[in-house]
């Protein structure tokens, strides 16, 4: 990757890993469906904002919506509703562990359905590795109790979602501008996400605590909508699989929030998985020179197209 790739990686990192500890806060005071409602509204917002600064050209056909739409439920609400579920009964940096599984899921479906992006000995040597690492570091915070295991399975499935959905991207939005990747999915997501919201956790409950909202700022504005354009940078920048190995930062952004404001300490577990994440990505990203151009070149059109930076 280019160090222009690497500023927007390990940024999106800092941004989704700290998104973990928000939702834990927000769930607190809101439940899972109230609180994805008001993320994606925020989100949808912002880019609405950035759309009329920008003069954004709009998609003129449904056929130019249709996969933007379709990303709203699989990328963004269904996930979005998984994770904030299950993180009422399992810990916000055990979300972020398990959110680690996304490349796992994203390499098989990407060798299938993308024919730029195969599985080569570096990217399984370095997802291995990854899984390696996360799997010492849940070694010490997932208990496995019978109260959390569903919200773990919930977190798991979203991570499905997450891998489809990248792929899915990769191959239905190469032409559509950058801004419009992360603002056209929230239009249904925000649709869907309301509809739900009055039908399941009627009345509406209005956040009281400033804590609140501010969770809920964070989420909708950086969260969700600038992290969605950076998302759809990479993922026609580098591959669908590359970018999922963001979510092996997350485990390590759960860790330096805990040491930082929490006064967790640091253990074996933590250090050794530590170094075998950062190891993972260095791994996945060896490939010969021929092999980097080659890609590049397979992506210099969605490389004109991601203007949303």
């Amino acid at each position: 990757m280019k160090p222009k790739h690497w500023f927007v990686f390990i940024l999106l990192g800092a941004i989704w890993s700290s998104s973990f500890m928000w939702i834990k806060i927000a769930v607190h005071e809101i439940g899972p469906m109230t609180l994805v409602a008001f993320r994606v509204l925020f989100g949808l917002l912002f880019g609405v904002a950035v759309i009329l600064i920008q003069r954004t050209q709009l998609l003129r056909s449904l056929k130019e919506w249709s996969p933007l739409l379709i990303l709203g439920i699989t990328n963004v609400a269904i996930p979005f509703f998984l994770i904030s579920w299950g993180e009422q009964s399992i810990d916000s940096a055990v979300a972020a562990i398990l959110d680690a599984t996304v490349p796992l899921f994203t390499i098989l479906i990407a060798h299938y359905l993308l024919h730029d992006d195969k599985m080569t000995v570096s990217k399984v040597l370095g997802l291995l590795l990854g899984f390696a690492g996360v799997v010492i570091l849940m070694s010490k915070d997932i208990g496995g109790s019978a109260g959390s295991i569903w919200g773990q399975l919930a977190v798991v499935l979203a991570c499905a979602f997450y891998a489809g959905s990248s792929v899915y991207a990769r191959k239905t939005t190469e032409n559509t501008p950058g801004i419009l990747r992360s603002a056209g999915p929230l239009v249904s997501a925000t649709a869907v996400m309301w509809l739900a919201t009055f039908l399941v956790e009627s009345p509406v409950e209005i956040p009281q605590l400033g804590i609140t909202w501010i969770a809920l700022l964070f989420l909708g504005i950086l969260g969700s909508g600038v992290a969605f354009i950076m998302v759809y940078y990479l993922i026609h920048e580098i591959g669908p699989t590359r970018t999922s190995m963001v979510t092996y930062l997350f485990p390590l952004g759960g860790v330096i929030l805990g040491v930082a404001f929490l006064g967790e300490k640091l253990s074996w577990q933590v250090l050794v998985g530590g170094v075998l994440v950062i190891l993972s990505l260095a791994v996945a990203n060896m490939q010969p020179q021929k092999q980097e151009r080659n890609m590049e070149e397979q992506v210099a059109t969605d490389s004109r197209t991601a203007s949303g930076l």
